[in-house]
């Protein structure tokens, strides 16, 4: 069953168009890889669909409802949310206190603070740090807890293993696995085509603000994707 749909979606920054007639769906529970290089579109994508960028036209609907002109605050309430590039964390509160933002708009659901310290033990050590005293890495993982709270349906990870070392980057996919395990369905932001496209169960590629390539992850092409990301 089909979860988010997205249909001829036409995002603008003033007076520069940055998507061009976007085409992408996400099923129930599955995982979809979105690749590109800087400035394809990937992070303006993402933003529109949050309700994030308003100077937008097209079609999204998500679990069946129309939802092209909602709010952010109403978007993430319905269970679309997204982990952000760059994390976002608030440096004036702990770590707790960062987690415990998700609560504004908690949905029912498996994912509580209990579970999220399960899923990312080191975070109940450092519950009362601040974040600028974490890591790189224990950084996204609070980004990722906080939206887990709101118990999205769909999550939506913004360029998670950029600047993380690559263990920590294990983990976090490692994460990945148990948080679709309950259901969720994921869409991965990532420059690391190799990374994403072993988690997903799909890949679309954007090139210049459109997709140049829709496949199943496991069936795609070298030189199909090279060309796909590189215009070449």
């Amino acid at each position: 069953m089909t979860l988010l749909e997205v249909s001829g979606l036409n995002v603008f920054h003033g007076d520069l168009q940055a998507i061009f007639d976007l085409d992408l769906r996400v099923g129930e529970g599955e995982v979809v890889a979105l690749v590109g290089a800087n400035g394809a579109g990937k992070t303006t994508m993402m933003r529109a669909l949050v309700g994030l960028i308003a100077s937008k036209q097209g079609r999204i609907r998500f679990d069946g409802a129309e939802i092209s002109a909602a709010s952010a605050e109403d978007i993430a309430r319905a269970g679309l949310c997204m982990v952000p590039e760059g994390r976002m964390l608030f440096d004036s509160l702990t770590v707790l206190e960062n987690l415990m933002m998700g609560q504004v708009l908690r949905r029912r659901g498996y994912w509580t603070l209990e579970r999220v310290f399960e899923l990312f033990p080191i975070l109940a050590e450092r519950r009362s740090a601040m974040p600028r005293h974490l890591s790189g890495g224990q950084q996204q993982m609070v980004a990722i807890g906080r939206a887990l709270i709101c118990n999205p349906r769909l999550l939506l990870c913004d360029e998670i293993s950029l600047g993380l070392a690559p263990l920590m980057v294990e983990q976090i996919y490692a994460a990945f696995a148990q948080i679709g395990k309950q259901g969720t369905a994921l869409v991965l932001v990532e420059q690391d085509v190799k990374r994403a496209s072993a988690a997903a169960d799909r890949l679309y590629c954007l090139l210049k603000g459109r997709i140049s390539l829709e496949t199943a992850a496991g069936a795609v092409r070298v030189e199909d994707l090279t060309r796909a990301y590189f215009g070449a």
